[in-house]
Order: C-alpha cells, then structure tokens, then sequence
C-alpha cells in the first residue's frame, strides 16, 4: 500500500492550489482525480475575472493550475476514488488503482450544475448557453438573455445581468410563482426583469450562437420563440459529496461540506475547499480555500505552518 501524508481529492482550481501549497510547504502529497484534472474551470470559454489574466479560456487556465500542481505532488489523473475509510489516526483511500495510505485528506470534488436537458443545450454550451452569470454575463452587455429558474440564484442572477447592462432580461419559470426571496422578486421587478412564468424551455436554436427559445406555457400548452442571444441556466447544483458523506463529514441543507475558516470540516484530518464548500462558487475563492486547506493541514502532519 502507498504511503503519503496527504491526499487532495480533486483537481480542479482548489485541489491545484492545494496542491502546490502542501508541495511548497514540505508535504508529501498526492492527488487524485478521474478525469484530466481542472474541473469546472476547464468548461469555461473564456475567463476574464482571474487577475493576472486579461482574458484567457478557461481550458488553458486549468492546464496551467494542473501543470503547476504536478510540480509539487504526484497527480494520479483518471484515477477515481472509490472509497474512504478512517484507519486509525489517519485514512485508507481506495481507488480504481490501488489503496493508499494517508494521514490527511482535503475535499475539493466540487459541485456539477444541473442541466435542463434539452435540444440545443449541450450544442450551445459556451456559445450563448451559461451556468455562471457572474463568470460570463458581462459578455452579454447591450444583448437580450434569458434565466431559467425560480429560485434565489436565478433572481440574483437576473439582476446581476440587467446591472450590468443587458439590453433585456426574461425570468422563465414552470410555476406560477417564484420560490425566491420576496424582496429579490421586488428588486428584479423594479429594474424592469420581465417574469415568463408558468413556462418551460422546449428548446435552445441557434446556428454558430444561441439566437432564440422556444417556450412552452403549462397552461395553454402554446410554445412560442423568444428572441435571445444568451440563456443562463439556474435552477441548482449538484455538490459531489459523497466521499464527504462515506467518513461522516457535516454537510449543510444543499448538501455542502461545512468547514471553519480554516477549512477543517467535523472530521479530524480531513479539510474541503472549492465548491464542494458552497458560498460564491468562484475560481478565485476556490483557489484561495485550497491554499487554506492545504497550510492548515500541516497542523495533522507534524509541519506547522507560522499564521
């Protein structure tokens, strides 16, 4: 069985920076994820909100985190974490290659967005098609977009757009009303958000771009085709926390680990950052959390870092 001190799971823009800070910090680490490494960063078209970057996709940002990473750690890429185990004072992890012995783990498997499935979705994604408005609305300035969804994020995001300077924005929901907060349905009306309710998005058209919906009404089973150039899907996430769920980690009512400011979770040794956490869901704070997570893991490891 192979032996390290510490184990990142993930290796997305967290489980990176997490990485290269047990490096940096005289850890012997190993990383782990099933696919190439750089998680939802790599789904990104474009980034322009990471500083140092004037803009840059987000395929190229998270082969630079993973190339940086794996100068510090052993990167097991397509190796998937099957299970986890308490042995001792430290943990077993069993994956699709083998059992490794560790004193540490940090979380950082991060959340999935939920889709709509429908015809055009998977087509346009990152051509008009977004789960972030916050990452990708600003290319939308002086355009007509749609958000699908009814809950607080879909409110927030849909004010974000039309702050931000989106020539119209539509609010599309199956229901006849919103689940989100009153206050943020009062706000949304006042800067002139049209509500599509009890609607649904048949499909998403376009050629090269998205360019229109086709909407159906639950009542009347009418469909008719909204004119839009971008539709930013919000109806949820899907945070992958079930190895967190396997060692008794502590999740919140959405499913997210809970930590303190340090990134420790309820179970001794064991740290989450990125995603998998909640809160803003940004590149930045991911990258900020791993670092946390992975300097005060050193406090488990017997290499104490001076904060």
């Amino acid at each position: 069985m192979d032996e390290y001190e510490l184990a990142i799971i993930g290796a997305g823009a967290a489980g990176c920076t997490a990485s290269i800070y047990a490096g940096r910090s005289g850890v012997k680490a190993v990383m782990f994820d099933e696919g190439i490494g750089g998680g939802m960063t790599s789904t990104a078209p474009k980034i322009e909100n990471y500083p140092g970057f004037d803009s840059i996709s987000g395929l190229e940002l998270s082969q630079k985190f993973v190339e940086h990473a794996k100068k510090y750690v052993d990167f097991h890429r397509g190796e998937k974490v099957e299970d986890i185990k308490k042995n001792g004072d430290g943990f077993i992890i069993v994956t699709s290659e083998g059992s490794y012995n560790v004193k540490a783990v940090i979380l950082c498997t991060g959340a999935t967005y939920r889709k709509l499935g429908v015809e055009g979705e998977k087509e346009f994604m990152g051509k008009g098609v977004s789960y972030c408005a916050t990452c990708d609305g600003f290319f939308f300035k002086d355009k007509r977009v749609a958000v699908v969804g009814g809950g607080n994020t879909a409110l927030l995001d849909a004010i974000y757009l039309k702050q931000i300077g989106c020539k119209e924005v539509y609010l599309i929901h199956r229901r006849d009303v919103l689940r989100g907060e009153e206050v943020l349905q009062k706000e949304a009306k006042e800067k002139g958000i049209s509500f599509v309710l009890n609607s649904v998005v048949k499909s998403i058209n376009g050629k090269d771009t998205v360019e229109s919906l086709t909407i159906k009404n639950m009542l009347t089973d009418k469909e008719e085709e909204m004119k839009v150039e971008g539709v930013f899907v919000a109806v949820g996430e899907e945070p992958q926390n079930w190895v967190a769920k396997r060692i008794g980690v502590k999740l919140d009512d959405h499913g997210y680990v809970i930590v303190d400011k340090w990134q420790r979770t309820n179970v001794d040794g064991v740290y989450a950052a990125g995603d998998i956490t909640g809160g803003v869901r940004q590149i930045v704070t991911a990258c900020a959390e791993g670092a946390v997570a992975a300097l005060s893991s050193t406090e488990v490891l017997g290499k104490k870092y001076p904060y």
